[in-house]
C-alpha cells in the first residue's frame, strides 16, 4: 500500500482491493469524537463507509464501486466473515466494529454534546415513513436536533452538521455522500443503510447472543427471505473469492 493511503486509512488492510480499517471500535470512536470536537478545517470532512462481505463482493467485480469505497478516510470491518477469514489470512481484523453499534455510541455521545445530525435516505426516502423515523430519533435523543436531509435540496441546506447519516443501502448511500460533500457541510459523514431501523423500531435487530456468535446473518435471512441471496454472497461467495485472491499471492 503507498504510504499516503497509510496516512488516510490508519491500519487497514486492503481485502479485494478494498482498504478495510481494523481498528477496534473503541478507538474508531475516538477518532470520530476527537474529529468533531476540533474546528472544521475547510472542505474537510471525514468519510466512513461500512463494507461487510457482500460490499467487498460487488466492489470485486465493479471497479468503480471500489474506487468509490477507497475514497473513504474509514472503511469499517462491519462482517463476523471478515473477523472469521482474519485469523487463516492475518488481516488484522480482531473483532467486527458493526456500524449500528457506531451508530448507537455516536448518538449516545451526541446527545450529550448537542450536536446537529442530518438523515437522508432513511426507509426508502417515503416521506411519511422518514419523516417518523426522525421524530423517533428526536424522542429517544432529545438533546440531538435532528434534520431529515430528504426534505431539502442540498443546494439549500445552509445548516454546517456534525454528523450526517447517509441510509440509502449499498451503493446509493456511498454515492450521495461522494456526491453532496461539497453542498452538505458536515464533520462526519457516514453511510450506515438500516442502522437507524433498529434504533427507532422499524426492524427488530438479531438477540445479542447471535450477534455474539457472528450469526446476524441468519437472523436476517429469517426476518426477510429476500436477504438469503445476499447471505449466499457473503457466506460463499466471499470466502471464495478470498481464498482465490489467496493463492495469487
Amino acid at each position: 500500500m503507498k504510504k499516503e493511503n497509510k496516512e488516510k486509512h490508519g491500519n487497514s488492510m486492503q481485502i479485494l482491493g478494498v482498504n478495510v480499517t481494523s481498528d477496534s471500535e473503541d478507538r474508531l470512536l475516538k477518532r470520530l469524537v476527537d474529529f468533531m470536537a476540533q474546528p472544521q478545517a475547510k472542505n474537510k470532512s471525514l468519510l466512513v463507509f461500512t463494507p461487510n462481505p457482500e460490499f467487498l463482493v460487488a466492489a470485486s467485480r465493479d471497479g468503480q464501486f471500489r474506487q468509490t469505497l477507497n475514497k473513504a478516510d474509514i472503511n469499517l470491518p462491519d462482517g463476523a466473515g471478515l473477523v472469521f477469514l482474519s485469523k487463516f489470512f492475518g488481516w488484522g481484523i480482531k473483532k467486527r466494529v458493526s456500524g449500528a453499534d457506531l451508530v448507537a455510541s455516536l448518538l449516545e455521545i451526541g446527545n450529550q454534546k448537542e450536536w446537529l445530525v442530518g438523515v437522508v435516505g432513511a426507509r426508502r426516502g417515503e416521506n411519511n415513513e422518514s419523516n417518523l423515523l426522525i421524530a423517533r430519533l428526536q424522542k429517544r435523543y432529545p438533546n440531538i436536533k435532528f434534520i431529515n436531509l430528504d426534505n431539502y435540496q442540498t443546494s439549500r441546506v445552509n445548516s454546517s452538521f456534525d454528523l450526517v447519516f447517509a441510509c440509502h443501502g449499498m451503493g446509493k448511500q456511498e454515492e450521495w455522500i461522494l456526491g453532496s460533500r461539497e453542498e452538505v457541510k458536515a464533520k462526519v459523514f457516514m453511510g450506515v443503510g438500516g442502522a437507524l431501523d433498529f434504533l427507532t423500531g422499524f426492524a427488530k435487530r438479531a438477540p445479542f447472543w447471535m450477534r455474539n456468535l457472528g450469526l446476524e446473518w441468519f437472523w436476517r435471512g429469517i426476518q426477510r427471505q429476500g436477504h438469503f441471496k445476499r447471505i449466499w454472497r457473503a457466506v460463499f461467495v466471499f470466502p471464495w473469492l478470498a481464498v482465490k485472491e489467496r493463492l495469487k499471492g
